[in-house]
């Protein structure tokens, strides 16, 4: 037991240690792929910190802007996969459109093999997957994707070194009336939200500190609760685009938050008034990290519009409350178990060791944030 109990020890404080914290780096933006006959027509639609970003570290570094998107093209066809039935499409050069303040846009035709209509498409993408926001943490871009034409299929969410595979409806006889509107992929934006927040350190944080912080699965419960709440409030409330916030204020906050709730576990553990102040946190702090959420996905969320939107939020939240529970209860049952191993005595050395750790990592996420220190 002894030899159990040092190895919890250990996997406890390796999984807290502070590991680079940083944002998601998530840029967002639409598809539509057009099935005609002898070619597909891909048009990509996305944000300008997308542009932004890859000019930064390429060379477009120092060309204009008009110049810089065109180069974005050439970027977009080197770094997008379209297979049809197994076979590899290679797209024309890319062509620049017309598109709304604040985002880019171009089209990509890729040849079909004469007489051929393929019955299954694949796509795949790994843009910005070279860029690292933070040691560890590299940028990634996603689409909503629909598709058009004559025969389309269902349309998905195109997540980066994710392969969407589509299936095409046979070739219509006659003419139909207007396809009703493609459903929301709600097992994709689910896994979205998963992997949204499992790549970022900056929510698991806070999350494990919170769940240090508690004495009684009861007040987990509504620690962990108070959190949901507040962050799928804002969530909601930002995609939606009912508010806003600029990312230079949400980001230093969601970092502060990290550190605050872990310094509340290791200096106000003996006060009274310790649990009341920490709810307050939960909840105050998540209305932030909501808003964290919405940062990379307001392109994605307003090109689906209406209902759709607001199932494709709630189905990402549920991805990120699984991302959550993958961390407090684990954690939760460990701390039980060195709990029950002491025979019921508190491991306060342990936790407030563990929120040490995450307190380091928040300030390094706060450097981060603030744009100085080694993960700027």
């Amino acid at each position: 037991m002894r030899i159990a109990e040092r190895f919890g020890r250990w996997l406890l404080l390796m999984w807290l240690l502070p590991w680079p914290a940083a944002a998601h780096p998530v840029a967002q933006g639409a598809m539509e792929l057009q099935l005609e006959p002898g070619r597909i027509v891909l048009d990509v639609h996305a944000s300008m910190e997308q542009v932004l970003v890859q000019a930064a570290y390429g060379p477009a570094a120092t060309a204009t802007l008009p110049e810089r998107i065109r180069l974005h093209g050439d970027y977009l066809r080197a770094h997008l996969r379209l297979a049809a039935d197994d076979v590899a499409l290679q797209a024309g050069p890319a062509e620049a459109l017309a598109a709304r303040p604040g985002r880019a846009a171009w089209r990509l035709v890729f040849p079909l093999p004469a007489g051929s209509r393929p019955a299954r498409l694949r796509l795949w993408q790994d843009l910005l997957r070279e860029i690292e926001y933070a040691p560890g943490n590299p940028w990634e871009a996603s689409y909503v994707l629909r598709v058009s034409g004559a025969g389309a299929g269902e349309g998905g969410l195109l997540a980066s070194a994710q392969t969407l595979s589509l299936s095409l409806s046979p070739a219509p006889s006659a003419p139909a009336a207007a396809p009703p509107a493609p459903a929301v992929p709600v097992a994709q934006w689910i896994a979205h939200g998963l992997r949204h927040i499992l790549a970022g350190y900056d929510h698991l944080l806070f999350v494990a500190a919170l769940t240090l912080g508690a004495r009684r699965l009861g007040e987990l419960v509504w620690l962990v609760g108070a959190f949901t709440l507040a962050h799928t409030l804002t969530l909601a409330l930002s995609a939606l685009d009912v508010i806003r916030l600029p990312s230079g204020l949400v980001e230093p906050m969601i970092a502060a938050s990290i550190v605050a709730v872990a310094l509340l576990n290791v200096f106000g553990s003996t006060d009274a008034r310790t649990p009341h102040r920490r709810l307050l946190c939960a909840f105050g702090f998540g209305l932030f990290h909501g808003l964290g959420f919405a940062g990379g996905l307001l392109e994605a969320f307003a090109d689906l519009g209406g209902g759709a939107a607001v199932t494709a939020i709630l189905a990402f939240s549920v991805g990120v409350e699984g991302g959550h529970l993958a961390v407090v209860l684990p954690l939760w049952a460990l701390l039980a178990a060195l709990r029950h191993r002491r025979a019921g005595s508190d491991p306060r050395a342990l936790r407030r060791g563990a929120s040490v750790a995450i307190s380091l990592a928040g300030l390094l996420y706060l450097a981060a944030a603030l744009g100085h220190g080694p993960l700027a």
